[in-house]
Formats: C-alpha cells, sequence, structure tokens
C-alpha cells in the first residue's frame, strides 16, 4: 500500500478526515430515527419510506448555503450556531410547501480540517435536524488547501421531505379576505450580510465585540443570532388547519417572496408598524444610509415567515403558533388584483 504522507505534505491528511468522520459519528446518530437503515461513512445514506403514511407521497427538495455570515463567524471564530443557519435555510423552504422534512445532508468545504471546529460545526447542524425533526444521514467533508485559506470554510446543505399530493401547499387556494399572519424572526437570519458587514466592520468600524446601546449586547452576537426553525409550529398548524399558502421570507424579503405564494388574481398588503422590528435593523438602515424600500427588500425586517389564513382561521392560528413559542402578528390581507400594473405586494 502507498504512503499517504506525500498527499498530507500537499494540505490533505486523509487519516485526519477518518478521525473527523469516528468523533461525530455518535452526535449525527442522534437525529437517527427508525426510517434510516445506514450509518454515516457509506457511499450513500439509506432512508426507508416503509413507515411513511402518505397515501399520494411527493417528494419535496431543497438546497442552501449560509453565505457571507459565515464571515462573521471566522472574525468570531465561533461556529457552533452556523450548522443551524444551514439546516434552518432549507427545512423552512420545504414547510412552505407543506412538506414534512425527511432527511439531511451537508457539504463541508475546508482549507485545513481543524477537527475541533469541524466537529462544533457539525454540532449545530445535528442541532438544527433536532429542531426540525430530521435526521442527517450523510454528507461530505472536503479538504481543499488550494481554494480556500487555512481557516476558511463553506457550507451547503439538501434536505428532502414528503407531502401527500393532495396537501402541498402553491398558493392556488389564496382567496381574496385571507389574513396575512407573519412570524417572528429572530434577527437577521441568514440574509443581507454583505451589506451588513459593509455597513458595520467597513463603513462604521465596528469590531464583534463591541456593545452597541440599541443592542445591549455584543454587535457579533447579534450578527450570529440563528434562523428559527418553524417546522414544529408550521406542521402541528397544518395537521388542522387548511392553509392556503406559506411563504418562507429570505432575500428579497417580504414583497418579493411572498408575492411568490399569491395568484395572478390577488395582491398583498402588508402594514408596517404592526410588528415589533428588531433594533439591528434600524441600526443597518440609520448607519448605512439604506432607504426602508431597500431595507424591506433585503432583510426580513422581523418577520421570519408569513403564513396565508383563511379569515375564520386567523384567531386560532394565532393561538395555536402562540403554544408553540412563536409570536405571530396579523400583518395584512390578501385583496383583488385589478390589473398587472398594482403589484403583487404592497408594503405601507
Amino acid at each position: 500500500m502507498s504512503d499517504t504522507s506525500r498527499y498530507k505534505e500537499a494540505g490533505v491528511d486523509l487519516d485526519a478526515a477518518q478521525r473527523f468522520v469516528d468523533r461525530v459519528r455518535p452526535l449525527v446518530r442522534k437525529t437517527f430515527k427508525g426510517n434510516v437503515i445506514s450509518d454515516i461513512g457509506g457511499f450513500g445514506g439509506l432512508f426507508s419510506l416503509e413507515n411513511i403514511r402518505v397515501e399520494r407521497p411527493v417528494l419535496v427538495t431543497s438546497t442552501d448555503g449560509v453565505g457571507t455570515k459565515l464571515l462573521v463567524a471566522f472574525m468570531m471564530d465561533r461556529h457552533d450556531t452556523i450548522g443551524i443557519d444551514l439546516v434552518a435555510m432549507n427545512v423552512n423552504d420545504i414547510i412552505s410547501n407543506g412538506a414534512k422534512p425527511l432527511f439531511f445532508l451537508d457539504y463541508l468545504a475546508v482549507g485545513r480540517l481543524d477537527p475541533d471546529k469541524s466537529e462544533t460545526i457539525v454540532t449545530g447542524i445535528v442541532e438544527g435536524c433536532l429542531q426540525a425533526d430530521c435526521s442527517l444521514i450523510g454528507g461530505e467533508t472536503s479538504e481543499m488547501p488550494d481554494l480556500y485559506g487555512e481557516d476558511e470554510y463553506d457550507l451547503a446543505g439538501f434536505v428532502v421531505g414528503i407531502v401527500d399530493n393532495d396537501q402541498i401547499i402553491d398558493g392556488s387556494e389564496v382567496k381574496v379576505g385571507c389574513r396575512l399572519v407573519g412570524l417572528a424572526s429572530s434577527g437577521l437570519h441568514s440574509n443581507g450580510y454583505t451589506l451588513v458587514r459593509d455597513v458595520f466592520f467597513k463603513k462604521k468600524n465596528y469590531s464583534p465585540e463591541d456593545v452597541p446601546d440599541e443592542l445591549g449586547t455584543p454587535l457579533g452576537e447579534e450578527l450570529l443570532k440563528p434562523t428559527r426553525i418553524y417546522v414544529e409550529p408550521v406542521l402541528s398548524l397544518l395537521r388542522n388547519y387548511k392553509i392556503p399558502g406559506i411563504a418562507h421570507i429570505t432575500g428579497g424579503g417580504i414583497q418579493e417572496n411572498l408575492a411568490r405564494v399569491l395568484p395572478a388574481s390577488c395582491r398583498g398588503l402588508v402594514e408596517t408598524g404592526v410588528w415589533e422590528v428588531p433594533p439591528i435593523f434600524g441600526m443597518i438602515e440609520r448607519m448605512g444610509d439604506v432607504s426602508v424600500t431597500e431595507m424591506y427588500r433585503t432583510f426580513n425586517m422581523g418577520i421570519g415567515m408569513v403564513l396565508v389564513v383563511r379569515e375564520d382561521d386567523t384567531q386560532e392560528v394565532i393561538n395555536r403558533l402562540t403554544s408553540h413559542g412563536e409570536t405571530p402578528y396579523v400583518i395584512g390581507e390578501v385583496v383583488a388584483r385589478e390589473s398587472d400594473q398594482e403589484p403583487a405586494v404592497e408594503i405601507f
């Protein structure tokens, strides 16, 4: 058998990679449910659909990353929450179609494999999967010193979920008179960080350790708050209520994401001032000289998900969401769209 030391000299340590897999195996197993019929380390993850009780099953998939929020993690050398963001950005997308997440895959690319750091990252991914009640059944860790700096890494995630064909949420049943119920975000979530970094670290020369009066906490802590995972409360709602539309508020803000679930005959009216906007957004607007219009197009502005709810169900839906620890607000309604010249979503 050939010696691998030259490969290690070139920058890739195969032995360290194997030790890393051995270290994270017990962490990953915490996410396994009875449907997982393989262990990590194989050529593929195996997930049985045998006991999934769905009459007309449709698989729903999504893939996403964390973006330049990673650069804040690099600055702070803190890597325990970024994996939650990775899971959240994917699972929040597929529950917008009414799908229950089944399993998750991750891709971790590093400049140099640091077993402690990489284990911390995976710990966050595991936590995200536990919150989303899905199994982490596989992934890839790739050491690429010629592509990334020694302390740099990138993350991508992939989720597969399932929904009955008769229960797919695609916005086709949205009607005039429906109410718009917004779920509070935990803050910035994982969008707009190129602008965030430009404002705070380039223009204003903040340090992640600085504690602005508006926040009362270190800036870096605020910027690394993990994206809220809405799987449990939304799936609880879907067991008892028909929800005509769901929009995950990511890049593009409320206006662009809500428009994706409204039929051409409808438009959404969103009333600002009825929910609490976290102070971080006001800081960005003021210090970055960012217009209100651009703020609402770039950030979630305190609303991480919007549910289009039948008028008669609104109060019961709010009560259910509150019982699950969410902070819901009625932020608007669906009205008739008279012409294509009218915006699909109007924020006022």
